[in-house]
């Protein structure tokens, strides 16, 4: 138990890098789309690389097909999943420090259920105690980093990231319908390439280019700077080669349910290290009581979500 804990541990640290370095592009004055546009970029050159390593040049042929079979659906899939996602995670990190947007982003539990039920699933009525001890605690932790209410702020900052947290379950699980599921407005696609999740993540990455194409020509931002390609390419190693294969590892090695459930809750140190990070390399907290009752409840919630999904 304690391997998987520190494995998780260790994913949310690398995946808090999304949060930590959006906060200081947007704190040296890069554009925020520059900063999704290029972290996709960046991630599609690296997996590229992945998937060459994995299955030589033919893996890479062989998915490229898979996407051209199905564009339509990837395009659709990658663009809801990746490209508004991150888009709206950039945007608001111009309002809002990177570990307040990292607690907001714990909302994502209650999205994916929301998701869920869309497509028809069903879960007991007990979860959405457990989300709306979320919501409060995410509710606390926005207001917590104003010295004055302000409610451009909250809307930029905090509404952006709420949206975001419907949009990536949405993509994701319209990848899953394709594969696994019976749904009427989903192509089934039974091809055993979408049980590698490298070759998922690229084909929704592709997809999302069209999106990033679009709102360059239409918001035209001044031309990034060199420490901004650096610290996307940066984000997208850490946050997508290493912590997403690191937390599937841990998952899977998991022998039951409590196990798993005590991997899924250690993301919710990404809150932690996306402080910790700030004040590192930004110098700025409002770390104040109202804030650390909001993450307290945060995590209080996703251990209680994680504990009775996984029981």
């Amino acid at each position: 138990m304690i391997k998987l804990i520190l494995l998780g541990i260790l994913s949310g640290a690398f995946f808090s890098t999304t949060f930590v370095f959006n906060d200081v592009m947007s704190e040296a004055g890069g554009h925020w789309l520059w900063s999704a546009t290029l972290r996709y970029f960046f991630v599609i050159l690296f997996l590229i690389l992945v998937l060459v390593f994995q299955g030589g040049i033919k893996r890479l042929i062989d998915v490229c097909k898979l996407f051209m079979e199905n564009y339509w659906f990837w395009t659709i899939s990658g663009t809801i999943g990746y490209g508004f996602f991150y888009a709206l995670l950039c945007f608001s990190a111009d309002y809002s420090p990177g570990w307040v947007i990292a607690a907001t982003w714990q909302f994502t539990m209650f999205s994916g259920l929301f998701v869920f039920m869309l497509f028809g699933k069903k879960f007991p009525k007990k979860i959405w105690i457990f989300s709306f001890i979320i919501f409060v605690g995410v509710c606390l932790v926005n207001l917590s980093h104003m010295d004055n209410f302000d409610l451009k702020a909250l809307l930029l900052g905090g509404l952006p990231v709420l949206i975001a947290s419907f949009f990536y379950p949405m993509g994701n699980q319209l990848v899953w319908e394709a594969k696994n599921g019976n749904h009427k407005f989903v192509p089934q696609i039974t091809s055993k390439l979408l049980s590698n999740a490298f070759n998922k993540v690229f084909l929704m990455s592709i997809g999302s280019i069209p999106l990033w194409l679009i709102l360059l020509l239409i918001i035209q931002p001044e031309a990034p700077s060199n420490s901004q390609i650096l610290t996307t390419a940066s984000i997208a190693f850490f946050s997508g080669i290493l912590a997403t294969p690191i937390f599937l590892y841990a998952r899977n090695l998991a022998k039951d349910s409590n196990e798993i459930a005590a991997v899924d809750s250690t993301q919710a140190s990404e809150v932690g290290f996306s402080l910790i990070g700030g004040m590192i390399f930004i110098g700025n907290t409002s770390l104040n009581t109202a804030s650390v009752v909001g993450i307290t409840l945060i995590i209080l919630g996703l251990f209680l979500f994680t504990r009775y999904q996984n029981a």
